[in-house]
């Protein structure tokens, strides 16, 4: 497999994690009708055509594809328990994200609350966040001290500024 040009590999799962929600949001597109099962596919297809086009090897491939289903299944989770908007989810101004990646994250997110209404309960308490993963926009909450990491676009989870915890939850309360 020839090596991905991007030198730090972080921002290759970054690139990688948005690179496969646009090729899930394009899939959704084209779909008729949602369900948990096309979106464990559609993430699959881009797992293998980021592993395909070199992009990635298949362990992070693997990585980045349960990010991305992690957060989408939090997302539609929150959005079906709480009947709030996205932008309340992300808990800031939706001005700060980029336009593209808003727009497919939030339709990937609303198409999938209608089949997560059974798993919602399972989902929330599944969503653990850990430094050395990748999320997608939104605010983390270190579980040992509280302090918010705010996330404008898809980033790398760091140690917690705070206490070097590595351990957060997405919050749903006002921050």
């Amino acid at each position: 497999m020839s090596s991905p040009s991007t030198p730090d590999p972080i921002e290759r799962l970054v690139a990688a994690y948005e690179s496969m929600l646009e090729r899930v949001h394009t899939a959704w597109d084209r779909a008729e009708h949602s369900t948990l099962l096309s979106l464990r596919r559609n993430i699959g297809q881009a797992r293998e055509k980021a592993i395909e086009m070199g992009e990635l090897t298949r362990e992070e491939a693997d990585k980045v594809s349960d990010y991305l289903e992690r957060d989408v299944k939090h997302a539609a989770a929150y959005l079906t328990e709480s009947e709030r908007a996205f932008s309340d989810w992300l808990r800031f101004d939706l001005q700060l994200i980029e336009d593209h990646l808003r727009d497919m994250f939030s339709s990937v997110a609303d198409r999938t609350r209608l089949e997560l209404q059974a798993l919602a309960r399972q989902a929330d308490e599944a969503s653990a966040y850990h430094t050395g993963e990748v999320t997608g926009p939104g605010t983390l909450v270190c579980a040992a001290c509280g302090k918010a990491l705010h996330f404008h676009r898809t980033g790398h989870i760091p140690p917690c500024p705070k206490c070097r915890g590595t351990h957060y939850r997405r919050t749903e309360d006002p921050v």
